[in-house]
Order: structure tokens, then sequence, then C-alpha cells
């Protein structure tokens, strides 16, 4: 069994949205066996020298520790992965064979091909952008708007939405969102743009489609991870989170030359 945690999180102590700095993630990974610690990325590198080389002298010496050290190393392996790992053919400190048993094969291909798909895999995911839908909704002169209850932003306002789930479509997202966050129901009414700038959010780089909202009913009420759901007039709107602010402008700009044509 593979097992696998954020081992440190690396970056400026503070960031804003206008900052292109970002946050780093790195991975721990272990293999185990019946909840036992077999193998992590050190005792894997070990059994790696004394596999290329043949000699754990020369594997002890290449990792900078003593020879007793690393069969100290190999002990523990053997003990929870249930049999000796390496096998002394011509035993002997002064260069004496040393290989890896079938066990001990097992043990680091398990460890190096099920590590390397996980690596892939979260390097993967958390260098792609993430992508979101936000919607917009004009009634009576105001813009309904939620308070954000979660960082990054907590406690600021902002247009409704969330993340876009394996399956759906941008335009499902968007009215599924904006469902949970304030109650409304609603329908698309157009696309109003993209807005895909790698520092918008300060969490990384996210791509946000953004849509025109019609309501079909609902009643207002915050929920998920919104903390309050309201219509604020188009004349008192405050600043809002991420680049909202400058999105909403726009919008009710186009809306306006829209009426004057």
């Amino acid at each position: 069994m593979i097992g696998a945690r954020p081992e440190s999180i690396t970056g400026p102590s503070a960031i804003s949205a206008g900052d292109p700095t970002m946050y780093d993630l790195k991975l721990k990974i272990w293999l185990e066996r019946d909840g036992a610690f077999i193998i992590s990325d050190g005792r894997a590198k070990l059994l790696r020298k004394v596999k290329d080389s043949g000699s754990l002298a020369e594997a002890a010496r290449e990792m900078g520790m003593s020879y007793r050290h690393a069969w100290g190393i190999l002990h523990r392996i053997a003990q929870n992965a249930g049999g000796d790992v390496v096998d002394s053919v011509r035993g002997g400190k002064e260069g004496g064979e040393t290989k890896l048993t079938p066990l001990g094969e097992e043990v680091l291909r398990e460890f190096e091909n099920k590590s390397r798909s996980v690596l892939s895999q979260f390097e993967h995911e958390w260098k792609r952008p993430s992508v979101t839908a936000d919607g917009i909704l004009v009634k009576d002169g105001a813009v309904l708007l939620i308070r954000r209850g979660n960082d990054p932003f907590k406690g600021s306002y902002a247009l409704p939405g969330g993340f876009l789930e394996r399956g759906e479509t941008l335009e499902h997202c968007v009215v599924r969102e904006v469902r949970e966050e304030t109650g409304i129901r609603s329908e698309v009414a157009e696309l109003v743009g993209v807005y895909s700038a790698p520092d918008r959010d300060p969490r990384g780089h996210f791509v946000t489609a953004v849509y025109h909202l019609r309501q079909t009913g609902g009643m207002l009420k915050a929920g998920d991870d919104a903390e309050k759901a309201e219509w604020v007039p188009i004349e008192k709107l405050p600043e809002l989170a991420f680049d909202h602010r400058r999105i909403v402008d726009a919008f009710l700009l186009s809306q306006k030359t829209k009426g004057k044509k």
C-alpha cells in the first residue's frame, strides 16, 4: 500500500490576489504492508544503490552512512516486509557482493512504480489550472452577492460560484453553485466572459467562466460555504473578492450600452 501526505508548503508568508508568487505543495510517499511502514524515499534509495552496485559497502558510502547503519536499515525493512530483502553472496565488509532478494526486488519495484505514478498525477493535478464558474444575477437594480465564509477573502463579498465537477458542463455548474450558495434557482441567459489571468486568485491558477443568469425561482438563503447571500443595490456595490468587481462593472456597462441601442 502506498501512503501519501503533504510534507511541506513553501512560499512567502503572505500573498495577495495581485501577487504572482504562489505557494508550492510538497508530497511525502511511503510503502506499507498491513499497516507497517516498509520504505519511503530514503530507504528506497539504499535498496536501489545496493541493486545497482552489488555492494552494501559501496551503497553506504554513496549515501554518506556507515556500513553498520545501512545494515540496520535493511534489517528494519526486512522485519516489516516479512523476509530478507538482501542476500550477501560472498559476505564481508571489504568488497563482498550483496544483492536484492526476490522480496527486496518486489519491495523496490512496488515503491518506485507506484510512487512514480502518484507523483506524476500529483504534479499534473497541482499545476493544472482549476476551472470554476460564477454567476451574475441582477434584479430590481440589485446584484446577487454572497459573503465568503472561507479563505481566501473570508468575509468579503463575491459573485456566487464554484468549482466545475467532473462530468458536468460549465452551464450546469454555475446554476448548481448559485442554487447551493444562495437558494436562488436560475437559468443561463448568456456567457459574460472567460477570465484566466494566472494571478487572479491567490490559491493558484484559476480559470472562471462568468454567466449572466435569470432567476426562475427559489428563496434567498445562504448555503454551502457562503456566510450570507443578499441582493445589493448597484449604487452600493462594495469592493469584491478576486477580480469580481471589475467583472461586474464591465458587465453592467455592457448592459447599459445594449439598452441604448
